[in-house]
This record gives structure tokens, C-alpha cells and sequence, in this order.
């Protein structure tokens, strides 16, 4: 089948499972991976088996874009302004979910019997990291929500992005180890891993600083020409950190947090990208999620997703309620914030769908992506049910 026709196929298919999903009030991404399932070539013959084989270009320039909006919402006086606590809790539900995953996993695959316990738990640790903000976002602009808690979900499900991007970096360098012979340099392994955060970052922000420096001189072209900017600057620099070795995530993130502080014309990019781009990037990037779901491994994992999303919960209630103690945060927060942190999308299946593409890890990839969006789904789905309790336990909107 012609590639532009399949590529119009997946659009279109995205256009009406957004539209549903918006109509019994989900979230569109919900919509756009349940669209990617009817088209999944393992269920359908719609689209051929070998078209997922050749997706690598369109998922790199999705990450691109979405790690550069969540670095875009890094906004210095912003944090400064919201106080320790988001620091805190961020912190605390996004290290005790990972730990809280990662241990759960090897200690059930061991009791068990999985082929490789230690390795899969390993790669879906960091996985329970992220949150996706969207669920809440949606709720909190559909009932006009503002408050403390409100506030601070949003500011942790930015920060923790952050730290899943580093979290994933460091555990693929460890899963390195358990895939490595017994020769193998430790030392040298962990460098390697540090290495790629360190050039991932220090391309992002050389980056950043010459992205803005060319959006100064550009002041008087037309929104059209900046946009040809973005799409060319977010792919060299992908594309560069890749070349030299690093994590490309964070060097995309490392540009928009460098645009989002330092750039005069900050506010016109990322609202150019919101209004032009990012309903066409996030179609094609969860429709194609869904087309590469194994759907018989879910259903035979489904012990293991529903372990997955347990303890994940289990770790966030724990780390934003110690979090939200040590930073001495407000009564209501305390109470009422971890519902808002349980939606999960966006980055995290970027980050599977970039673990699927190393070979290194293909005895796993399939079952980590599974997990990972079944996973999701679930999330997607009871999340703005949540996010909305929350609120308005809260006292943030009046339903």
C-alpha cells in the first residue's frame, strides 16, 4: 500500500477516535490510541505489518517536540514563586513510584518465574515516573479550577517529566550491565551512562542559545519562517546529540527550558506550536502507539499491568504525602494531590517507544511496551475522573 495514503489513513483515523473520545469526555489521546488499535496490524489487515517497521523518522520528531514543550514549561520565576514544596514532591513520588515499580517487579518475576525479572523491572521502573499533566490541565480549564492543588499538580507533573527523562537514562545504563558479559568494564558502562546526560544536555543548551540568537534576528520575518526555525533546530539537535552519543531527550528538553527563560519572543513560539502543530504531532505519535501495541501479550500480561499500575499508584500516594509533610505544604494538598498525579501518557510512551528501537533490549521491548501502554490506557481513562475528584474535593472548582 502507498505510504501517503497509509499516513492519510492514520490521520483520519486519529481525527475520529479524537472526536469520540472528546464527545463521551476523554481525553483525545485516549481516542487517538484506541484509533491505533483498530488499525494495530496485528488485528487488522487495514495497514501492512511491515509499515510500523519504518516509524522511527515520525516517532523521533514527536519526542522532539514534546520533550521541547515540557521543557518550555520550565519557567524559573514560576517555580520559584510556587516554593519548595513542588521540589519536594516531585521528588518524593516520582523516586518512591520508580522504587516502589522496580522492586515489586523483581521480587514478583522472581517469585514468578520470569526468563528476566531483574532486566524488565529494571526498564519499567522509570517508566512510573512521569505524569501527564493534560488530564488535569483539561478538568482545571473545563471548570475554570484555581487553587493551591491546581497548581501545584501541574508544576509536579512538569518536574517529574524531567527527572523520568533522567531516571530513564540511568536505568538503561544499568540494564546495560545485566545485558553485558561478564567482562564487561563496569566502570566504563556507568561513565558511558553519565556521559550521554551530560552531552545530551550540553547540546540542548548550545542549542537553545543559538536558537534564540537566530530568533532576534528574524523578528521581522512571519510566524511561517519561525515555524521552519523550530522544525529545523528541534531536528538537528535531535539528530546531533544522537550522533554524538547522547540522550536525545534531554537535549531537545535542555533547548526549551533554555527558550522558555531566555527568549524574548517565548511566548509567540510555544503558543505557534499549541495552535499549528502539536494536535497533528500528538495524532500521529498515539495513533502509532497504538498501532504497535502487541495486543495477545497484554491480554496475557494483563497480572502484570495491573501490577504495574499498583504499585505505581502505591509509590506516588507515598512520595507525595511524605514530600508534602517535609515541605510543610498546605492542609488540602496533603490530602488531595495524589489524585491528580496518577494520569499517565505522553513522555512515558516516547520513552517506550524509544527503548523498543534498541536492540540491546529486544528480549524485553515488547513486553515493557505492552505494560507501558495498556498501562496507559487505563491511566488516560480514569484520569480525568481522578483529576476532577481531586479539585473539587479540594474546593477548586463547584460541580
Amino acid at each position: 500500500m502507498d505510504t501517503t495514503l497509509i499516513i492519510g489513513i492514520i490521520l483520519f483515523s486519529a481525527l475520529v477516535g479524537g472526536e469520540i473520545a472528546r464527545v463521551v469526555k476523554l481525553p483525545k489521546i485516549t481516542g487517538y490510541i484506541l484509533a491505533g488499535i483498530a488499525l494495530n496490524p496485528r488485528l487488522t489487515t487495514i495497514i501492512p505489518r511491515d509499515f510500523t517497521d519504518h516509524t522511527e523518522f515520525i516517532t523521533n520528531l514527536a519526542l522532539a517536540f514534546i520533550t521541547f514543550s515540557v521543557g518550555g514549561s520550565l519557567l524559573l520565576p514560576h517555580l520559584k514563586r510556587l516554593g519548595k514544596s513542588i521540589l519536594w514532591i516531585a521528588g518524593g513520588e516520582a523516586e518512591t513510584a520508580m522504587l516502589a515499580v522496580g522492586t515489586g517487579l523483581f521480587v514478583g518475576g522472581w517469585l514468578l518465574g520470569w526468563p528476566y525479572p531483574p532486566l524488565a523491572a529494571v526498564l519499567l521502573a522509570p517508566l512510573a515516573t512521569p505524569t501527564d499533566p493534560s488530564a488535569t490541565l483539561a478538568v482545571a480549564h473545563e471548570y475554570r479550577a484555581h487553587g493551591d492543588v491546581t497548581t501545584t499538580v501541574m508544576g509536579v507533573a512538569a518536574l517529574d517529566d524531567v527527572l523520568a527523562i533522567l531516571n530513564f537514562s540511568l536505568a538503561t545504563g544499568l540494564a546495560g550491565l545485566l545485558t553485558s558479559s561478564p567482562r564487561t568494564n563496569i566502570g566504563g558502562l556507568l561513565w558511558d551512562s553519565a556521559a550521554m546526560v551530560l552531552i545530551g544536555i550540553g547540546i540542548g543548551i548550545i542549542g537553545g542559545l543559538t536558537f534564540n540568537a537566530l530568533t532576534n534576528l528574524l523578528r521581522r520575518e512571519t510566524e511561517g519562517a519561525l515555524i521552519v526555525l523550530i522544525f529545523a533546530a528541534l531536528t538537528m539537535i535531535f539528530g546531533a546529540v544522537r550522533l554524538c552519543g547522547g540522550d536525545e531527550l534531554l537535549g531537545t528538553l535542555a533547548m526549551g527550558t533554555l527558550v522558555a527563560n531566555f527568549n524574548r519572543r517565548r511566548k509567540l513560539i510555544f503558543k505557534m506550536l499549541e495552535r499549528y502543530t502539536e494536535e497533528l504531532i500528538f495524532a500521529l505519535f498515539f495513533t502509532l502507539s497504538g498501532m504497535l501495541l502487541d495486543l495477545a501479550m497484554i491480554e496475557t500480561m494483563f497480572g502484570l499491568i495491573t501490577g504495574f499500575i499498583f504499585l505505581r499508584g502505591s509509590g506516588k500516594w507515598l512520595g507525595s504525602r511524605l514530600g508534602a509533610i517535609v515541605s510543610r505544604a498546605p492542609q488540602k494538598i496533603r490530602r488531595h494531590l495524589f489524585w491528580g498525579l496518577l494520569p499517565q501518557g505522553g513522555i512515558v510512551i516516547g520513552l517506550a517507544l524509544l527503548l523498543k528501537s534498541n536492540p540491546d533490549f529486544s528480549e524485553v521491548a515488547d513486553t515493557v511496551m505492552s505494560v507501558t501502554l495498556g498501562a496507559t490506557v487505563i491511566h488516560e481513562i480514569i484520569g480525568p475522573l481522578l483529576a476532577k475528584r481531586a479539585l473539587q474535593q479540594a474546593g477548586e472548582i463547584n460541580v
